[in-house]
C-alpha cells in the first residue's frame, strides 16, 4: 500500500502542461508556497458524480468510485493541500449511488 501512494505522489508533481519551464526562480518559489489542490480528490469529486448519477443502474460504477476515493485520500498533504472535501464528496456521492443500486432505487434522469 505504501509503494502505491508513493507512486501516486510521485505522480502529482508531473508538470503536465510544461509552463513551469517558463517561470523565474522566484516565481517557482512564490507557487510552491501557495497551498494546492489535490488532483486525486478532483478526480474523486467528479467520479463520485458520475456513481450518484449513474450508479443505480450499475452497481460496480460506485464501487469503483469508492475505492479509488480511499485509496488516494490517502495521497493528500496537510501542509501542502488546504481542501481535503473533494474526498468526502465522492466518497458520499459513491455512497449514496451504492446504496440506491442496493434498494433498488433509480433517479428520474432528464435526457
Amino acid at each position: 500500500m505504501k509503494r502505491l501512494i508513493n507512486f501516486l505522489n510521485k505522480l502529482k508533481k508531473i508538470n503536465v502542461f510544461g509552463d513551469q519551464n517558463q517561470l523565474s526562480d522566484k516565481e517557482k518559489e512564490y507557487i510552491e508556497q501557495m497551498p494546492t489542490q489535490n488532483p486525486y480528490g478532483l478526480i474523486g469529486m467528479i467520479l463520485g458524480g458520475i456513481a450518484f448519477t449513474f450508479g443505480p443502474e450499475y452497481g460496480w460504477i460506485p464501487v469503483i468510485t469508492l475505492l479509488f476515493c480511499v485509496i488516494t485520500f490517502f495521497t493528500f498533504d496537510k501542509e501542502k493541500e488546504d481542501n481535503p472535501w473533494t474526498f468526502y464528496l465522492g466518497i458520499a456521492l459513491s455512497i449514496i449511488g451504492l446504496v440506491m443500486f442496493i434498494i433498488g432505487e433509480t433517479h428520474q434522469l432528464i435526457l
